[in-house]
């Protein structure tokens, strides 16, 4: 069969990707085997494209927006294996006992951050907050609702007034949210 699988992860990388990530060399050895599958061109990469084949992506609001955070630090349009698991440990359970900086609740937040911070310049506008709204409800809601919507949440995140949301405020505007809970994906073992 030839699977591309086959070519397993050494021990050294496994255990420079546990290191960095926190996830579980059996976890690794998953998601790995996950990504291969993704990887049509058999290049070791993943495009967009790849990504959007993903059925529960390809049907989220926001799959754009996330597949575009993959891409984050990538210098091209391709994906290799180590920055697809530095993105998903964002969405690792955080462990009492295993600190990580990819999925503490600092890290959660900028990556949720991210999302709305469509220009990536440190701060979500009002017009950035009604586009992921549009992205989010498409048109189950009036415009005037959402307009409503987005101009509300500014004015009560917004402490400097500026209208616009900073990463702070952002972080302020979250503080009684249980970001490391709803942000979190059980892997399997």
């Amino acid at each position: 069969m030839g699977n591309k699988s086959s070519l397993l992860l050494r021990e050294e990388e496994i255990a420079q990707i546990q290191e960095e990530t926190g996830f579980t060399p059996n976890q690794i050895e998953r998601l790995y085997s996950r990504f291969t599958s993704l990887d049509k061109n058999d290049c070791g990469t993943l495009s967009r494209e790849d990504f959007l084949r993903i059925p529960e992506l390809a049907i989220n609001p926001l799959s754009e927006r996330i597949v575009q955070s993959f891409f984050a630090e990538s210098h091209d349009d391709r994906v290799n294996f180590l920055q697809f698991m530095r993105v998903l440990a964002h969405f690792r359970p955080i462990k009492k006992n295993r600190e990580n900086k990819l999925n503490c609740r600092e890290e959660k937040l900028r990556f949720a951050f991210s999302m709305y911070d469509l220009d990536s310049d440190g701060k979500i506008s009002r017009d950035e907050l009604l586009a992921i709204l549009h992205m989010m409800v498409g048109a189950n809601i009036s415009e005037e609702q959402l307009t409503s919507i987005a101009e509300r949440t500014i004015i009560e995140a917004d402490t400097n007034n500026d209208q616009m949301i900073s990463f702070e405020e952002f972080c302020r505007a979250l503080e009684r949210t249980d970001v490391e809970q709803k942000m979190s994906i059980r892997f399997l073992n």
